[in-house]
């Protein structure tokens, strides 16, 4: 109950010679601008205590001329007017003059004594009971005082690999020289498709051959066509195209669409083409198309290049991501047992992130073993805390069990922040308040006592309550 009229006071110790030193309006300073007999009034006005009349003049200067040079602290003039008035209604509107300079005159000479007015304004309209300005003033002496700690930073999770966007229906395409008549082409052999795909393909087959330099947007076309109707000779046309096709757009629709294709066919073309290409666009592709395969073997395909160490890093990530995001324990189990053979922290990165997509209790139960793995790099034990922190495999009570046993200070740091995410469960709120009363280590119960504070769990207020009683 004494905190208000602390704020406040503290808020109207201005230096009385930052707000009444500038009492007295400048002196005219532009003879030739058209308000300068206006502000000559008003600052007369103004230097005489007249302040309603002073107010109204100033007002005068800014509506009557916006372009003058007196306008922006014409504004400024108008409220320390109203203000001297005394009266809450000129208190408010000197609040919205101020507010108006701000946002319209941010360079205005007067802007400092008008950060100081604000306040001072702020203060006076706190104590007649306005809640706005109550929270203003204390927002500003907060900024004033010690800051919370600063919460550990989560670490980022990896970003997926974007799916390559399908190809839009066959539109004319002048940039890549096709024009009206191969849209008028491909809908022709798209009908063609529905009646009769056997006179179609080999057409499709035709275009897909072509390489003059006018032809590139059709068959770009053409690989959308050739994927929507299964025949025998998808698959094989698609590949062809991923091989032999001069085009970077035409190799990776292909390789798209065969992610469309069902059968062991489409998933040995795709695995041709993870070994074979060099163009990391197509294998990028690829990989993506493999993961939409359920097939046991698409799956066995993708962990063998994941183990590939001559095979690019970047690409050895995207293929870790989308194993994660099958459901399953078969990969996740895979996952695990490559952690430890891995020798690049990025992939071991992305293989936590990928196991704590299952909510698994063994994943979650592995990833506290990994921060506890001294061996391990502190940030990875870090993340690997942060994820198994992120799953429902793990209860609450193995981290605040693991919390009693573990003495680096940096995991220490991260829990609290674990159990901060878990504030809606009362065994995470209640280490907190554990941490907060007990914890030797002085930062670490002000961090837990910043999660206190930023929890809705109705036990908080009085827990803090009784910690400043102490």
């Amino acid at each position: 109950m004494y905190i208000l009229p602390l704020l406040l006071a503290v808020a109207l110790q201005q230096d009385p010679t930052a707000l009444y030193g500038a009492a007295l309006a400048p002196e005219p300073w532009a003879q030739q601008d058209p308000a300068d007999s206006l502000y000559r009034a008003a600052r007369q006005a103004l230097n005489r205590g007249q302040y309603t009349q002073a107010a109204e003049l100033f007002r005068a200067v800014r509506q009557r001329y916006p372009r003058s040079s007196y306008t922006p602290d014409a504004l400024y003039w108008e409220a320390f007017a109203l203000y001297r008035t005394g009266s809450a209604d000129g208190l408010r509107a000197a609040r919205t003059r101020l507010r108006e300079q701000a946002e319209q005159y941010p360079d205005a000479s007067t802007r400092r004594d008008a950060e100081v007015l604000m306040r001072r304004i702020q203060g006076e309209l706190a104590q007649r009971g306005d809640a706005g300005a109550a929270e203003a003033i204390t927002h500003d002496v907060d900024a004033i005082a010690p800051q919370p700690p600063q919460p550990p930073q989560p670490p980022q999770p990896p970003r997926p690999p974007r799916a390559p966007r399908p190809p839009r229906p066959p539109r004319p395409d002048r940039s890549s020289g096709c024009d009206d008549v191969d849209d008028v082409r491909l809908a022709a052999l798209n009908a063609m498709l529905q009646m009769d795909a056997d006179r179609a393909v080999p057409i499709l087959k035709t275009v897909l051959a072509r390489r003059d330099e006018g032809s590139t947007c059709l068959r770009r076309k053409a690989v959308f066509l050739v994927s929507q109707k299964r025949s025998p000779e998808t698959a094989a046309i698609l590949l062809a195209a991923v091989r032999s096709d001069p085009d970077q757009d035409v190799r990776e629709q292909a390789v798209f669409w065969l992610s469309q294709v069902p059968g062991e066919e489409a998933v040995t073309a795709l695995d041709s083409v993870l070994r074979a290409s060099t163009d990391a666009g197509v294998q990028e592709k690829a990989i993506f198309a493999l993961s939409q395969h359920r097939s046991e073997r698409a799956g066995a395909i993708l962990r063998a290049y994941v183990e590939r160490r001559d095979a690019p890093a970047e690409l050895r990530e995207k293929a870790i991501f989308w194993l994660g995001q099958h459901k399953g324990s078969e990969n996740h189990a895979f996952l695990r047992a490559l952690y430890p053979r891995l020798d690049n922290d990025e992939l071991k990165e992305k293989v936590l992130f990928a196991v704590s997509q299952s909510r698994s209790e063994d994943n979650a139960r592995w990833l506290l073993d990994v921060a506890l793995n001294e061996r391990e790099s502190m940030e990875l034990r870090k993340k690997a805390l942060f994820w198994a922190g992120q799953t429902r495999g793990a209860p609450t009570a193995d981290f605040a069990a693991l919390y009693d046993r573990v003495q680096d200070r940096e995991i220490k740091d991260q829990l609290i922040f674990v159990f901060s995410q878990r504030s809606r469960d009362p065994a995470a709120m209640d280490k907190l308040f554990a941490i907060a009363k007990s914890e030797p280590d002085r930062e670490l119960r002000k961090k837990a006592i910043f999660w206190i504070g930023q929890s809705r769990d109705p036990r908080a207020a009085q827990f803090l309550q009784e910690l400043i009683n102490q």
